[in-house]
């Protein structure tokens, strides 16, 4: 409830007599409009008033809603959650009823899967709906999970490069533009070879971005991608944040029976390129430095050292350190 003052009451009746203001607060305390904060002064009339008034909330009848919950809502919808919050519902009905009337007359359509998008703008006409949260809120009021209205999101798509659609064959996975596009000139280039290794695929991974763009991959990637007898490799920058990116990327690759390792030669010609270089760059500051021991048990001792050394003194190598000459 909010206050309001004894004057701000009285605004409406400015120039009637006392009296008649008395009668007119008393007559709103009897209806149950205003109640007297009864700690505030009294204006020190006859008959005195309190100073400050609580306004009492109109009290609203649910009645109709609470019959449709119970009576024409479609019974895949919970209704547990509004009928113990019906000014929720009250607020949430509209789009509670697309939802009802979608499930009662057009459940046949979610035998198709579709995007998060095209479902959300299927049902309620706004495609942004689901994905912006709101629709999610409504879902969980409704006891719906988001799984049964058999819809997927969308990431951005990932570029490739096919150099050869031959399985089983290397796929490439790189976390920079540059290595990308430095590497699919040396193959158009007519080079068979990158760094003593044949690949007939590079990826683009778009940095910490690789994990949403690879995540549709068992929907998007041309099917020779798909092979299991392919092996897939990963090449990024060497300092802490490349690590973690690959390490992600290898744990949650969406196509188990497709593991992906490091390309190890890469970093090796890194590291051999790097012991050249004078002061290699600084880390940035706030990288997540827990890197796991998965993209090191891949490489020598003797390397994994090395590797471990430029990280702690703070330096990193990044993957434009190599270019055409070198592959």
């Amino acid at each position: 409830m909010k206050q309001i003052s004894l004057d701000q009451l009285l605004t409406a009746h400015p120039l009637e007599p006392y009296s008649e203001q008395v009668r007119y607060i008393l007559s709103e305390i009897e209806a149950d409009h205003i109640r007297p904060v009864v700690r505030s002064p009294k204006n020190g009339k006859k008959p005195a008033l309190y100073t400050r008034y609580w306004i009492v909330s109109e009290k609203k009848d649910y009645s109709a809603q609470r019959e449709t919950l119970l009576y024409r809502t479609n019974a895949r919808i919970s209704t547990d959650y509004y009928l113990a919050h019906l000014d929720v519902y009250a607020d949430e009905e509209p789009d509670v009823m697309l939802l009802s009337r979608f499930l009662t007359e057009h459940s046949d359509r979610l035998l198709v899967p579709v995007s998060w998008n095209e479902r959300s703008f299927e049902i309620w006409g706004r495609e942004k709906f689901l994905s912006q949260g709101t629709g999610k809120t409504l879902l969980r009021h409704c006891g719906i999970d988001p799984e049964s209205l058999n819809c997927y999101p969308t990431a951005e798509p990932f570029a490739y490069f096919t150099h050869s659609r031959q399985v089983p064959q290397n796929i490439l996975i790189l976390e920079n533009k540059d290595p990308f596009y430095s590497m699919r000139a040396h193959l158009l280039d007519g080079q068979t070879t990158i760094l003593g290794e044949t690949f007939g695929t590079l990826i683009y991974g778009a940095g910490k971005r690789v994990n949403s763009s690879l995540a549709d991959y068992a929907r998007s990637a041309e099917p020779y991608m798909m092979d299991t007898a392919n092996h897939l490799c990963y090449f990024g920058d060497l300092d802490y944040e490349g690590i973690l990116i690959y390490e992600t990327l290898a744990r949650d690759f969406p196509v188990a029976s497709l593991p992906i390792v490091p390309f190890v030669p890469a970093y090796l010609a890194m590291l051999q390129k790097a012991a050249g270089v004078h002061h290699l760059p600084e880390t940035r500051e706030g990288q997540n430095r827990h890197i796991g021991q998965h993209f090191l048990s891949f490489f020598e001792a003797a390397d994994r050292t090395a590797i471990l050394t430029i990280l702690e003194q703070g330096r990193y190598i990044p993957q434009e350190i190599l270019n055409r000459s070198d592959f």
